[in-house]
């Protein structure tokens, strides 16, 4: 595990020195060339660069182990990362966007060849760092790959108007594929956004269905009933899970306690649960949920 999360920071670190790098030439290329899409990728890679320092930061504070303070662990600090990176890229895109929209009103002639050049070299290095976290599985990885990712599309949109203007006379062709590929990257910022918030509310992991893994538990020899189940994630990869289980009395024996608790966490690592929490009940035991639901419904009469 601690070898994943050193790959994972090594992943970002790498990324983020061949984008704070390639800001700086972007900067200077973009004055040269008098390109819009050009010097907004040149403020929003800058942007990008002090996000990724962060999401650096995060995912190596995400693998220490647990302390008295946070008993868990340190996981769900990646998840700053990706709040953090998203907001950049949500501020950054709508900057684009209203900066290309007065290049579509006014437009400006652009240095074509100096476009042309810098967009190689864009494509190249973005392509690098884009490979370096594509396979990544946590929330941040993706948040990151999909900054990288963007400026891959940006620079082959500046490349393919580059050519197209070596030919004819277009400008407001930079503009409009700027603005496409902002629409494109918002739409996936909302996307991963709600994935994160479903995290931090400690929703029901996506790939997981809570009454079909009730189901199978309840299968298992010698339960009876499962309920009070409950399934979150600390950072969408490391998954949790609490649940009461029912036994008859006369069943309630060590050896068997030991066996079906052995059953259950099979099944919920089966599931992709990592950690489980068992408490047993007999058949008239009420425990506390079930006490504060009685009680709720004989008040609301239901």
């Amino acid at each position: 595990m601690s070898h994943d999360h050193s790959s994972k920071s090594n992943n970002i670190a790498v990324a983020f020195f061949l984008n704070f790098g390639f800001t700086i030439i972007e900067l200077v290329g973009g004055l040269i060339t008098n390109s819009v899409a050009i010097l907004s990728d040149a403020l929003h890679d800058f942007g990008d660069s002090i996000s990724l320092a962060l999401a650096w930061y995060f995912e190596k504070v995400a693998k220490r182990s647990p302390s008295a303070r946070f008993t868990y662990g340190y996981k769900r600090f990646s998840l700053l990362g990706a709040l953090i990176n998203s907001m950049v890229l949500l501020v950054g895109s709508v900057f684009i966007i209203y900066e290309c929209c007065l290049r579509i009103i006014t437009p400006q002639e652009v240095q074509v060849k100096g476009m042309l050049y810098l967009a190689i070299l864009g494509v190249i290095i973005n392509g690098i760092a884009v490979l370096r976290t594509y396979h990544g599985s946590s929330i941040n990885e993706r948040i990151v790959s999909l900054h990288l990712l963007e400026d891959v599309l940006g620079w082959i949109a500046v490349l393919i108007v580059s050519i197209v203007m070596l030919f004819v006379d277009l400008p407001i062709l930079d503009p409009l594929l700027s603005i496409g590929i902002a629409i494109f990257v918002l739409y996936n910022v909302f996307k991963n956004l709600k994935a994160t918030f479903q995290v931090i509310l400690q929703g029901v992991p996506s790939t997981m269905n809570l009454s079909e893994i009730q189901q199978k538990l309840e299968t298992i020899p010698l339960v009876q009933s499962i309920h009070d189940l409950h399934i979150w994630s600390l950072d969408s990869e490391y998954n949790i899970a609490s649940l009461h289980v029912v036994i008859k009395t006369q069943d309630n024996t060590s050896d068997n306690l030991l066996n079906i608790k052995q059953q259950i966490k099979q099944t919920m690592s089966n599931e992709g649960i990592e950690h489980t929490t068992v408490e047993f009940e007999t058949e008239k035991e009420l425990c506390d949920p079930c006490r504060i639901q009685s009680k709720q419904c004989q008040e609301n009469k239901c």
